[in-house]
């Protein structure tokens, strides 16, 4: 008997599931938590807890991850070199302050407008190459043809040995600022997708599995794992897609709102008639537009690992993720006498860096470019937890929190506090870990907030399920403004939502939430069996979808019955006759689909093609179309029977 095994790695928890092929079951499950800088120990663990008797008969493993969404949502991301080429936007800002405008580009007929300044990419690469950790690549044009975007990568790559990534290879569209964008995104993704697909890689091997690898893609499709090594970008919302795939196939609904509650954010999506809600446009990454294609979403920075702190007798709630309180108690074997005989701050000096529960260790992370007083705080901060008492009495100076956050940024240092998750530990709702370090935490944070650890807890309770609530409406009701919203939660009229689609929970402890949830909402809330690995299911049930979209226009409209161009993704080819270049583009297009559904492991009656043609003429045109607009569109689906 076969099985196929879904992995999912998130902020907090690596997830895994065992799938029987035959009937499409459940046959086991585990839950390990995630481990930094290097995952494949928690992938080791949460495969270790899974029959080791499947494990001899595994045929294919699907992955997905929240960990490059993560990164670009807390602005922990690798730094990356950006070279344009051609006519850019000066006046635009970009994502880095390593950017070189290099001369070059091309035209909309892909024809050179001027020569490549390889001198000055060369003189550039060699500069900034000790800063970053990989360059990005845009040129003018570069649909049209990416030959001076591929010089460019070829002549960094050998100069520098680094990771360059094109503009080209990511999307067809034009629109030269949002493509460079994307292209400055994965390039900044690709260090850590490098790690994560290398881990699951070495512990297959190690297991000697033979198994076909995929990812899935932020869209619920999957890809074969060289695509993702090659484009992380377009993995950077499958650990959401992948919740939303799986709330489909554990709940048995082809339609339903998810709400999906991670360690560091609250992921809302929908599907229709089994069909994942996409986004018109591309997906919108840490504030900046991209070219990819990806479900439409909403995102909350509330998760079970969001910090909670206080100050002024109010409670804040994120937006960065902590190791909780009962975790660091489980994992470091002092940290419970540190947390008790740890001095209560001044109420002045409260922040959210300057916590009566808020500690740090050292991450792993190798240091970079850091400043002196940076160097001086990290030397004192070793494997075990310490408080901002400690580190001031270690340097023997006062201590900026600015320095703590930019520590935390460059992934150097883990932060501890109070979360959710020590929320329904206090409660008695979620007991996996240690609940004394929770029980004293809350003691610490009410006494600032002037209540009982009890009224506390739940306070932080109903402000998550609030949270939740919130960007759950706004999702649905689109243009609808958050303030309207919030003032039918917060009872300030008589009315409360009725919702007219299914809400399904997925995460961890979410049965907690399904009470206060439909405090706020009336709607039927499910809370499927298996739902605290549901991701990991998802990245097993995904489509392969492949879409390929090939332009043919005639190289000038003065000659517009001879000499035609056609522009594919990756290649621009000239045709004598339309036909000639019709025929060529559709079997080109049909080729891409079919190797990209090999590498996914489909083929032949697993795979549909179907094939969508638009032209455009002006009235009265009596030649070939002025503008053809070939889609190539490829849906492969497993036998992963339900």
């Amino acid at each position: 008997m076969h099985y196929s095994l879904g992995i999912d790695a998130g902020g907090t928890y690596t997830d895994a599931v065992l799938v029987r092929d035959s009937d499409g079951k459940i046959a086991d499950s585990n839950k390990a938590l995630t481990t930094y800088p290097d995952p494949l120990a928690g992938i080791k663990k949460v495969i270790d807890g899974l029959n080791p008797e499947y494990l001899k008969n595994i045929k294919l493993v699907s992955v997905s991850t929240t960990l490059s969404t993560n990164t670009i949502l807390e602005g922990n991301g690798f730094p990356v070199a950006l070279i344009l080429i051609g006519d850019h936007p000066l006046e635009k800002e970009f994502p880095t302050e390593h950017v070189l405008f290099a001369g070059g580009g091309h035209n909309h007929n892909g024809e050179e407008v001027s020569s490549l300044d390889l001198k000055a990419i060369e003189k550039f690469a060699l500069s900034v190459k000790d800063k970053v950790s990989a360059f990005a690549i845009s040129s003018y044009f570069s649909t049209r043809n990416p030959e001076h975007e591929l010089k460019a990568r070829d002549c960094i790559m050998k100069l520098t040995g680094l990771p360059a990534v094109c503009g080209h290879e990511l999307s067809q569209e034009l629109g030269a600022y949002e493509r460079s964008v994307t292209a400055f995104l994965n390039a900044q993704l690709i260090p850590m997708t490098r790690q994560f697909v290398k881990s699951i890689i070495a512990d297959m091997t190690e297991r000697g599995i033979n198994a076909r690898l995929l990812m899935l893609k932020c869209d619920g499709s999957v890809i074969g794992i060289k695509d993702a090594l090659q484009r992380p970008i377009e993995t950077i919302f499958s650990g959401p897609a992948a919740s939303l795939v799986g709330a489909s196939y554990l709940s048995g609904l082809q339609t339903c709102a998810v709400v999906d509650v991670g360690g560091t954010s609250t992921d809302i999506s929908s599907i229709y008639m089994g069909v994942p809600d996409l986004s018109d446009d591309g997906a919108i990454v840490g504030g900046w537009k991209t070219r990819v294609r990806a479900i439409r979403m909403e995102t909350t920075a509330t998760g079970g690992d969001s910090h909670v702190w206080t100050v002024d007798r109010g409670l804040h709630l994120g937006p960065r993720r902590v190791m909780p309180l009962a975790v660091a108690a489980a994992q470091y074997q002092d940290f419970l006498n540190t947390l008790k005989r740890t001095p209560m701050p001044a109420r002045e000096d409260l922040g959210e860096n300057i916590q009566p529960t808020k500690f740090f260790v050292r991450s792993g992370y190798t240091a970079g470019e850091i400043s002196k007083i940076e160097s001086e705080v990290l030397g004192v901060i070793g494997d075990e937890p310490v408080s901002v008492n400690d580190i001031k009495t270690l340097i023997r100076k006062d201590l900026h929190p600015q320095t703590l956050d930019s520590l935390i940024k460059k992934r150097l240092i883990q932060a501890i506090g109070f979360t959710p998750t020590d929320a329904l530990h206090v409660l008695g709702e979620y007991t996996a870990w240690n609940e004394e370090a929770s029980r004293i935490g809350a003691e610490r944070l009410a006494r600032l907030m002037r209540m009982t650890p009890h009224e506390f807890c739940t306070s932080v309770k109903k402000r998550v399920a609030r949270n939740m609530s919130l960007h759950l409406l706004s999702y649905i009701l689109q243009g609808v403004p958050h303030t309207a919203v919030e003032q039918i939660l917060d009872g300030n009229y008589q009315a409360k939502f009725k919702l007219g689609v299914p809400v399904v929970l997925l995460g961890g402890p979410v049965r907690s939430h399904r009470k206060e949830l439909e405090e706020f909402i009336d709607a039927e809330i499910i809370v499927p069996e298996h739902a605290e690995v549901g991701n990991a299911a998802g990245a097993l049930a995904g489509k392969g979808i492949k879409r390929v979209e090939i332009l043919i226009r005639p190289a000038s409209l003065m000659s517009p019955e001879k000499d035609f161009l056609v522009f594919a993704p990756g290649s621009r080819q000239r045709f004598d006759v339309y036909t000639e270049a019709l025929n060529t583009a559709t079997e080109l297009g049909k080729k891409l689909v079919e190797d990209y559904m090999k590498e996914c492991g489909l083929s032949g009656d697993q795979v549909e093609i179907s094939i969508e043609k638009k032209t455009i003429s002006p009235e009265g045109w009596n030649h070939p179309p002025m503008e053809t607009n070939l889609l190539v569109m490829g849906v492969g689906m497993r036998r992963l029977h339900g």
